[in-house]
């Protein structure tokens, strides 16, 4: 008895060891890239989800179902001698309670991406130093996404992955790459972390937490409270479109979100969406065809 206790004691020690926070897909777009060989894009995609979904980014234990789906779409615009322009579409998802649907979370196209890289070349991340541009650019995003995705659990639970994010992101102000100073553009990797991290735009997060928790997670059980709590969480951005019309993370949110608030109240029991509606226009006019189609 005690060692089949033993075996399975082992079983579940080396389970949490070998738990990992993501399931990254990874792909390497080269189809503007005038290359005949291939091979070293290919190598890349491999390494670059090896690595993504390897690496232990946090202390927490993932079980094999809570790992967070997520992708990272690199579409090369130049390569040469090792040297690779680019943008990068990252996203991700969270399951939602009782169902089988998976909710958008983030939606972000960066368009400063440069990085170098060897083939077959292993790629080490090291919090304390910085490796490579190549190893800032995922790690840094990595923590973006695992903390919005705490976030959505847990009221500011994603605040310990956006100081790692941080810290990222402070090492690798050190290279001449673009995206991580507040200098190289209005909506950058600085600008993504540094608002995430203010109390300027608390009002983001404290719907990111409404929006799921109480709205989406609710709508099995209770279709019309988990719609009113959806509607009161995006009412709660009003505020923050008043003190910055034109903030970083309103238009995050709703890149993310627009085809889902769409279809969310297209469908189903119908609820007076009137003052809701009106917020949309007001805080996101660029989707006001969208927000027509909400037949309430």
């Amino acid at each position: 008895m005690k060692k089949i206790l033993c075996v399975l004691l082992a079983c579940v020690l080396s389970f949490h060891v070998t738990s990992q926070e993501l399931n990254a897909q990874v792909i390497v777009n080269s189809d503007l890239v005038n290359q005949t060989n291939q091979q070293i894009f290919k190598t890349l995609e491999r390494a670059l989800k090896e690595f993504i979904n390897t690496q232990v980014w946090t202390e927490k234990a993932f079980l094999n179902q809570e790992k967070i789906n997520c992708s990272f779409v690199f579409n090369l615009s130049a390569y040469s001698n090792d040297q690779f322009e680019a943008t990068l579409q990252v996203q991700s998802e969270r399951p939602v309670f009782q169902t089988s649907y998976d909710s958008p979370i983030l939606n972000f196209l960066d368009k400063d991406i440069t990085f170098s890289y060897q083939e077959f070349q292993p790629l080490f991340f090291n919090e304390s130093s910085f490796e490579s541009n190549l190893i800032s650019l995922i790690s840094f995003y990595a923590y973006v996404i695992i903390g919005l995705d705490a976030d959505t659990f847990l009221q500011n639970g994603g605040n310990r992955y956006f100081e790692k994010a941080r810290q990222v992101l402070n090492l690798a102000q050190s290279s001449v790459r673009k995206g991580w100073k507040p200098g190289d553009g209005l909506r950058n990797r600085f600008w993504l972390i540094d608002s995430l991290r203010s109390n300027t735009f608390k009002e983001y997060r404290q719907t990111m937490y409404n929006y799921h928790r109480s709205g989406l997670d609710q709508l099995t059980n209770d279709p019309i409270a988990g719609k009113k709590a959806l509607m009161l969480s995006i009412q709660n951005l009003e505020p923050l479109f008043q003190r910055r019309p034109n903030a970083f993370l309103l238009q995050l949110f709703f890149d993310a979100k627009v085809e889902e608030i769409v279809n969310l109240f297209k469908e189903g029991p119908k609820i007076d969406f009137k003052k809701t509606e009106d917020v949309l226009k007001k805080i996101a006019p660029f989707f006001g065809s969208r927000w027509k189609q909400i037949k309430a």
